[in-house]
């Protein structure tokens, strides 16, 4: 018999379940690009009332939303400044150079989490010779930190800053709904501090496809125009945005039983003779580090012998990702195979 293989190589490989399945085959369609399909509209109001703010755009990916975010509030000879782990310039394909002609200030934040004060420290002086600071870009969970999340009160500090400097404020929170399920924090909380917001709707929650932009509805507006031009309207979403509303409704809450058992997985690691260190794990995500001159490589090829597949997340590091799909008797499985490994 083939063993059965445990992927835990993102929360974005989920499958629909049978419920939202048939919310999505069930949904009502219309054609989005003429603003005109019933269930994303619904979607869209729907993420904008969660957070208290005027309006959404649901795109294909989290790269997407985030790209237009940027290019709404830059504009080319400007400079974001954000943590220089953040997604939108280690995994977005050089987008911000390619798509909004600026910059990045690359801070060393806290596992990827930077301070107000970091941010007042790097914002440019009226000089020809520096590019304008116009935006701050946060990451909430951040991915390359283990999944750690801010404190609403160093959020809160951030846009003080930004709004005494007049730059604008958005949030990469493709896991938020990760932090919330661990702070017990609200979506409005957030909706009164960023600018934007992009929330995933495919990696915890569940969702086939799917990321929507929240902001104003004057950015919105203009959004709208950006997705355009980078090819991302679509047609009858409703199929989509039906999955997108069932895991807004459903999904939310079971974030915390991921977060368990990657604890779980995290404490089973630390006692492994060919693992170097893990670090803390704070919701889904557990990044671990090979003894010796182990390579991630290598740490792959024996991890996938046992029946586990991961990723390599530098050198020496491996990142594992719990979701919808891994449930504990998987957990148990994989726990068993982890202390198989003789390495």
């Amino acid at each position: 018999m083939t063993k059965a293989i445990i992927d835990l190589r993102s929360d974005t490989l989920t499958k629909p379940t049978p419920a939202m399945r048939d919310a999505m085959f069930g949904a009502a369609l219309g054609d989005d690009v003429f603003n005109e399909d019933p269930t994303v509209l619904a979607l869209q109001e729907k993420a904008a009332a969660l957070f208290g703010m005027e309006d959404a755009l649901f795109c294909p990916s989290g790269t997407m939303t985030n790209q237009i975010a940027i290019r709404l509030h830059t504009r080319p000879q400007d400079e974001v400044i954000c943590d220089q782990n953040s997604h939108i310039y280690r995994y977005e394909g050089g987008g911000v150079a390619y798509n909004s002609l600026a910059s990045l200030r690359l801070l060393p934040g806290d596992r990827g989490r930077i301070t107000a004060a970091q941010v007042a420290a790097n914002i440019n002086p009226d000089d020809i010779h520096f590019p304008v600071s116009r935006l701050v870009s946060l990451e909430n969970t951040m991915n390359k930190g283990g999944g750690c999340y801010y404190q609403l009160t160093e959020i809160q500090a951030i846009r003080k800053v930004c709004d005494q400097h007049s730059l604008s404020l958005h949030l990469d929170g493709a896991r938020l709904f990760n932090a919330l399920a661990e702070t017990g924090e609200s979506p409005a909380e957030y909706g009164k501090l960023f600018d934007t917001i992009s929330i995933c709707l495919s990696k915890g929650l569940g969702a086939p496809v799917g990321s929507l932009l929240l902001g104003s509805k004057a950015h919105i507006k203009h959004a709208r125009r950006i997705r355009k031009v980078l090819g991302g309207g679509m047609r009858q979403a409703g199929f989509l945005a039906a999955a997108g509303i069932y895991a807004l409704d459903h999904h939310r809450e079971r974030l915390r039983e991921d977060h368990a058992r990657a604890r779980q997985l995290g404490a089973a690691l630390e006692g492994l003779p060919w693992v170097e260190a893990v670090m803390p794990v704070d919701t889904n995500i557990v990044i671990f580090s090979l003894s010796g001159v182990k390579t991630a490589a290598d740490g792959l090829q024996q991890l996938e012998a046992a029946g586990i597949k991961a990723v390599g997340f530098g050198a020496q590091e491996i990142r594992l990702v719990t979701h919808l799909d891994f449930d504990d008797e998987q957990l148990a499985q994989c726990i068993t195979a982890l202390q198989g490994i003789k390495w």
